[in-house]
């Protein structure tokens, strides 16, 4: 009986799950239909397969550098008193706006620069979102909470999805344009992200914080200018989020590259977009079987293994040569994608002090953002020197090992030093 009431969830934790399953739809769809928009205005516009490409990453940098720069500023001022929520909603409405406006743009820079405005939207809500973690439950819950907005989310997403894929693919045969399927698609998906917000917005209360002083703002940037000056003070945080840093980063750089890689393999755009939805369906089974396993093995145990598991995956793509090899990759990166997302961040809100989730968080945003291009780089620069994609991949593996070495460093300073992160601040 006690098991089953550790596993129940409480009203403000379903309500905080329910975001993931908003925002992730958004995620699907930048990694699918989006970049097709783009493409088709691109080609209106006259712009060349290596242009499309160019600004489409000038795209993605300028989100990266955007949100590396606010994260900790507005996630330290998100932790004054009565703060987070409201600038999380400012979030909120900039990504769901920015995500309807998209489809009105004509041509591909007006798109491009609404496309910026709504990922940066997207991105600083995770950061808000992330540090409510500590406010909606407890130390002892939070791996399987975690874990549940992970699995939900990534099941969750394919329901637009779904829908949107079906428009975009039957458009003809409704009698609508492409464009005007993606169009549709892309409100739907700004609906479902804000109306699966509407009960977060209600119930969240915000119960750790600093209390509001003058100078509020002056006061963030003291706060945050203190803490990073002080962070390898704490050895615990410290080597975790440089481990993060690494492992992350060889964990989004698959994600990102599984489409590059997979038309490498002759793997058709439906295909592909098929492999996408295995990954998110087996992550979801995944991640809740994870955030089981957390009530009998810590997330100092468990985050290794899904490490090692990367490390496993990096390797097998030196191999890789057939289609049937890709799937395979795609059911292997599902299960162990959501586990070391969600414990990695129910991991680092234990570990830090929760009257600063913001300020921790937006540093955690930063590590997990800000890395994008270290993964990418190796990838490149593999396959370049070597001129075989396979060990451009395979390299990867390089990021999984450090991460492994950094994230143990993390758990001795913990052994040697039993802090309390309640008692910190």
């Amino acid at each position: 009986m006690e098991q089953k009431e550790k596993f129940r969830l409480t009203g403000l934790e379903r309500a905080w799950i329910l975001y993931d399953v908003g925002n992730s739809a958004f995620v699907l769809l930048v990694a699918t239909l989006i970049p097709i928009f783009f493409n088709a205005l691109a080609e209106e516009g006259g712009l060349s397969s290596v242009e499309y490409l160019a600004y489409w990453g000038y795209a993605a940098s300028a989100v990266t550098v955007i949100t590396a720069i606010l994260s900790p500023i507005l996630g330290t001022l998100a932790d004054t008193k009565g703060f987070k929520k409201p600038i999380f909603i400012l979030c909120l409405v900039v990504g769901v706006a920015g995500c309807c406006a998209m489809g009105l743009a004509k041509t591909w820079l007006p798109f491009l620069l609404i496309f910026i405005f709504a990922k940066v939207g997207f991105s600083g809500s995770l950061v808000f979102y992330d540090a409510m973690l500590s406010d909606v439950t407890e130390p002892e819950r939070m791996d399987v909470v975690s874990s549940r907005g992970y699995a939900w989310g990534y099941i969750g997403s394919c329901v637009p999805f779904l829908v949107c894929l079906a428009l975009v693919l039957g458009a003809g045969a409704i009698g609508l344009s492409q464009m005007t399927a993606l169009n549709i698609s892309l409100f739907i998906t700004a609906v479902w992200w804000l109306v699966t917000t509407l009960p977060l917005l209600k119930n969240y209360k915000q119960v750790h914080y600093v209390e509001v002083k003058e100078h509020a703002i002056r006061q963030s940037f003291a706060r945050i200018g203190h803490t990073i000056r002080h962070l390898h003070e704490d050895k615990q945080v410290f080597w975790f989020l440089l481990a993060f840093f690494c492992y992350i980063d060889g964990v989004y750089t698959i994600i990102d590259m599984a489409t590059a890689y997979g038309t490498a393999l002759g793997l058709d755009t439906t295909g592909l977009l098929l492999a996408l939805l295995v990954t998110q369906i087996v992550a979801f089974p995944s991640a809740l079987i994870f955030g089981r396993l957390s009530s009998k093995y810590p997330s100092t145990t468990l985050i290794p293994v899904c490490i090692a598991a990367y490390a496993g995956i990096a390797a097998f793509a030196f191999f890789l040569t057939q289609q049937w090899q890709f799937w395979v990759l795609a059911v292997i990166v599902g299960m162990f994608q959501g586990g070391v997302q969600a414990l990695s961040r129910s991991h680092f809100a234990k570990i830090t002090p929760p009257e600063k989730s913001g300020e921790y968080f937006g540093l955690f945003d930063i590590c997990g953002k800000g890395a994008s291009f270290l993964g990418t780089m190796i990838v490149s620069v593999g396959s370049q020197l070597t001129g075989s994609a396979n060990v451009g991949v395979g390299s990867l593996i390089v990021l999984f090992i450090i991460g492994f070495v950094l994230f143990k460093m993390s758990c001795n300073c913990l052994l040697y030093t039993s802090p309390s992160p309640r008692d910190r601040g």
